[in-house]
């Protein structure tokens, strides 16, 4: 028998498969059954179906409790493509090197960390690198961190900061969950961040995330606090913005006619 076609030309099947992936990993843990009948609106037989099928793959699990989660195998599949991301962002990262002249970084939000995907080196000073490609940390000690936190809702930054937890990297890092949360508030209206010294001292970064990502995501550019004073944020902060809406344009073509 033929798979159903959607609307669109689709096999429906895969197509709610990966509604219920989606929706599980909105609900940032776990859900049972009729969680995610309602969140999806699918007839709860075909929830089951799909559900337990994904959990033979391996790509869900049931947990104890009988509720369910995403499964290990996604992992791979996770880390490939934000390297793959990281790869063709490179030449946008290229380019706001040589406009900003400090090191560029793009990095995603992966199970509550940040992972940096991407980087590209200024050429105009010769120091050590930051960051590098493959680094995790913790999201509020970073500038990349905050701007990805700033687009969430307060709730699930707080939840966030809960599972992880707020170690102080420096004396300049924020460690009280609310003061964070009111700090976000002032990214979200200024359209980026500042790490102040905050992961390592001496170490200035300018973030912002990209927006309508379909995970969060930020670029930054970094260097001493030496050059990126309050006058290099002031001009740099249009151009890393304007990599940022470009990274979103480039996520948001449409895949080329087959």
């Amino acid at each position: 028998m033929a798979p159903a076609r959607s609307g669109n030309g689709g096999v429906q099947s895969l197509e709610r498969a990966f509604e219920l992936l989606e929706r599980l990993a909105d609900t940032g843990g776990e859900a049972g059954l009729s969680e995610l009948a309602h969140a999806s609106g699918l007839p709860m037989p075909t929830i089951h179906r799909l559900i337990r099928t994904l959990v033979t793959l391996g790509y869900v699990r049931q947990n104890a409790n009988r509720r369910y989660a995403l499964g290990a195998r996604l992992i791979r599949l996770g880390e490939n493509a934000s390297l793959q991301f990281g790869t063709w962002a490179r030449p946008l990262l290229a380019e706001l090197v040589e406009e900003v002249g400090e090191t560029a970084n793009l990095a995603v939000l992966e199970r509550d960390e940040v992972v940096y995907v991407a980087q590209v080196a200024s050429r105009r000073h010769s120091m050590r690198m930051f960051t590098e490609v493959g680094r995790r940390l913790l999201p509020h000690g970073t500038g990349v961190g905050k701007a990805m936190l700033a687009t969430l809702e307060p709730d699930q930054a707080r939840a966030l900061l809960e599972r992880t937890g707020m170690p102080a990297y420096t004396e300049h890092t924020h460690t009280e969950p609310a003061a964070l949360l009111d700090h976000l508030k002032t990214i979200a209206d200024t359209g980026y961040a500042l790490d102040e010294s905050e992961q390592e001292l001496g170490v200035r970064c300018l973030a912002a995330a990209v927006p309508h990502a379909p995970v969060p995501t930020a670029v930054s550019v970094s260097g001493p606090e030496g050059r990126i004073t309050d006058d290099a944020v002031r001009r740099m902060a249009p151009a890393v913005l304007r990599t940022a809406t470009r990274l979103a344009a480039q996520l948001a073509q449409p895949p080329p006619p087959e």
